[in-house]
């Protein structure tokens, strides 16, 4: 075996690395790295070697999981200080492409080509009704290119409009194909950079339809209907819904050919936005749908994630849990956390965070100080009573809100992230976050007060972008890797905050 050949199979891992200068570092068993020299060389040997390795490492498109030593500490800071410090997430490079696959989950974290896999990721519900028109459709794109520029991978968006203007439904199983191929097109174009979509089937809200359209729906067909949580209920309202599901799983893409129950670009599907149902505060007509919908999702479509869009609030079979609640009115809604999620065919947990909405005006630091407390509460029971990861798939803060700033806004967001950080570091179940919501350029008109446009807020890029960097630690069981092969961490705990660095 020659020098080459034995530098590179040993089990010291002897790594080459450009910081200032050209070093030989090695994996020590404590996680620190040791400068040494192999077989006592000499220094020429150990230049000639060096230069070597490193045309070696090139033309192998080596990737090291790590950045040199200023780049790590900037990244791992956790102020607002050192926001202008940081690095954008491309300056990371990219590693050897993976094959594009389905989102598992395994136990209580998501997992990708049995690799972790934490979600940083956000909102843009309108990106099917953009896309119809060619003089928008580039707005997805757009926004796409925009998110994939900070790290995102993870879209939210809507699989459904029905009834209204641009409909994707038009009424009960009758489809207008170009807002379908419009749908299309945002799969595609997401795939294209490599982010992924939860798509959410129908809408608790009036908004895009919902609910109540197809009460309306129901209605005009001559059904004896009292309140839209009729929805829920009704034998026939059901098996309309039950359509739309069947309708958009077995969907063959019109510019992939490929079917959407196959495609890895999307990540999961969620079954309703944020469901309520207050004629029934027990909760027991919506644990009956949740079941019914959760299954008739698996028969389609096995192999695809599922969660059900609930907002997170606790219910009556927990009532120790209920003082967790932001205000009394939550516990009426007819959702119940735990129970909901104890549901066959339910793989995570969905939360929502809005305490700038839930609790009393102005914002302050106790609507900081609940939202770390909130999801503390729903990543423990996620462990604890679940067995499953948790996404906090919305929060936000509106502009619109009295005593609203930018830099409210960032402790809000840094404020959720660093919660997530640290339940990844233990091996929690904090799996991810979705920001209410992300918008491109030339789209202020739709904003709600939430959007967050990119390229106009710098200090607020900077933090997702640092956040993304981050996770990119957690998301391998490799300290290092390349075509030769993968050195596997010891555990998810191993990547250190600055301060333990």
């Amino acid at each position: 075996m020659n020098l080459l050949e034995d530098t590179l199979l040993s089990n010291d891992a002897i790594i080459p690395v450009i910081s200032n200068h050209l070093v030989i570092y090695t994996f020590n068993a404590d996680q620190t790295f040791t400068i040494q020299t192999k077989n006592q060389m000499g220094i020429h040997t150990t230049i000639l070697l060096l230069c070597f390795l490193l045309i070696y490492i090139q033309h192998t498109n080596c990737l090291i999981l790590g950045l040199n030593e200023d780049q790590l500490s900037n990244t791992m800071l956790d102020t607002p200080d050192h926001h202008s410090s940081n690095h954008r997430f491309e300056d990371m490079g990219e590693m050897e492409d993976e094959p594009w696959t389905l989102v598992r989950k395994s136990g209580n974290q998501f997992v990708v080509n049995e690799q972790p896999f934490y979600v940083n990721g956000f909102n843009t519900y309108w990106l099917m009704v953009f896309a119809v028109d060619a003089s928008t459709r580039g707005k997805v794109t757009e926004l796409f290119q925009q998110a994939s520029g900070v790290g995102m991978t993870v879209c939210r968006t809507w699989a459904f409009n029905d009834g209204q203007w641009r409909a994707l439904q038009k009424k009960p199983s009758v489809y207008d194909e170009d807002v379908f191929k419009a749908l299309d097109f945002v799969v595609s174009e997401a795939k294209r950079f490599k982010i992924r979509l939860i798509l959410s089937l129908t809408n608790n809200w009036d908004a895009y339809g919902g609910k109540p359209q197809y009460v309306k729906w129901g209605k005009e067909a001559g059904l004896n209907l009292t309140n839209d949580d009729d929805f829920f209920s009704h034998p026939t309202l059901r098996d309309y819904y039950k359509a739309h599901v069947k309708t958009v799983l077995n969907r063959v893409n019109t510019i992939t050919n490929m079917t959407y129950k196959d495609d890895p670009t999307i990540f999961a599907w969620e079954l309703i936005n944020e469901p309520r149902c207050p004629s029934d505060p027990t909760g027991d007509k919506l644990q009956e749908w949740i079941e019914e919908m959760a299954f008739y999702v698996k028969t389609i479509d096995p192999k695809h994630l599922v969660e059900i869009g609930v907002e997170g609030f606790y219910g009556p079979s927990t009532p120790d849990k209920v003082p967790s609640n932001p205000n009394t009115y939550c516990q009426q809604v007819g959702t119940d956390f735990i129970r909901n999620h104890q549901v066959l065919g339910v793989d995570f947990a969905s939360v929502h965070i809005y305490a700038d909405s839930w609790i009393s005006q102005p914002i302050s630091d106790a609507h900081i100080a609940f939202t770390k407390s909130w999801m503390q509460s729903h990543i423990d029971d996620a462990e604890k009573y679940l067995g499953m990861p948790v996404i906090f798939s919305e929060f936000g803060v509106s502009r619109k809100d009295p005593g609203y700033n930018a830099s409210y806004r960032d402790n809000l967001i840094s404020t959720v992230y660093n919660t997530l950080l640290d339940s990844a570091r233990k091996g929690g179940s904090g799996s991810g976050s979705l920001l209410w919501q992300v918008f491109p350029d030339g789209t202020e008109y739709m904003d709600d007060g939430y959007a967050i446009i990119l390229s106009k807020s710098p200090s607020t890029s900077k933090i997702i972008s640092r956040h993304s960097t981050r996770l990119t630690l957690f998301n391998s069981l490799c300290k290092w890797k390349c075509r030769w092969g993968c050195k596997k961490r010891h555990g998810l705990d191993e990547p250190h905050y600055h301060d333990e660095l």
